[in-house]
């Protein structure tokens, strides 16, 4: 299934992180939190200004980005979990 983004939402499947802490600790399913760090899957176009003029988005598809804990709307796509969020959302792009 394809989902095309409208305006400035973006389509992020969660990066997952080591299972281990530092000392080498496995950490069980239960106690993990969710991670707040995705990969942009989709982007949409951009916001439309008052002036009828689209602003592009300050991320592309590809792009590895951090974002606040509870941010956008989880979905399932073809059993994957996604969500949609919108640009705000969006934290900053890791490099």
């Amino acid at each position: 299934m394809k989902i095309r983004p409208l305006n400035d939402r973006v389509l992020v499947v969660r990066v997952e992180k080591d299972q281990k802490t530092a000392g080498g600790i496995i950490i069980p399913d239960t106690a993990k939190e969710k991670p707040q760090e995705g990969k942009i899957i989709a982007a949409g176009p951009g916001k439309m200004g008052d002036d009828g003029k689209r602003t592009p988005l300050n991320v592309k598809n590809g792009d590895r980005v951090l974002f606040s804990k509870y941010a956008g709307t989880e979905i399932k796509v073809d059993g994957v979990e996604h969500i949609f969020m919108k640009e705000d959302d969006i934290l900053g792009v890791l490099e």
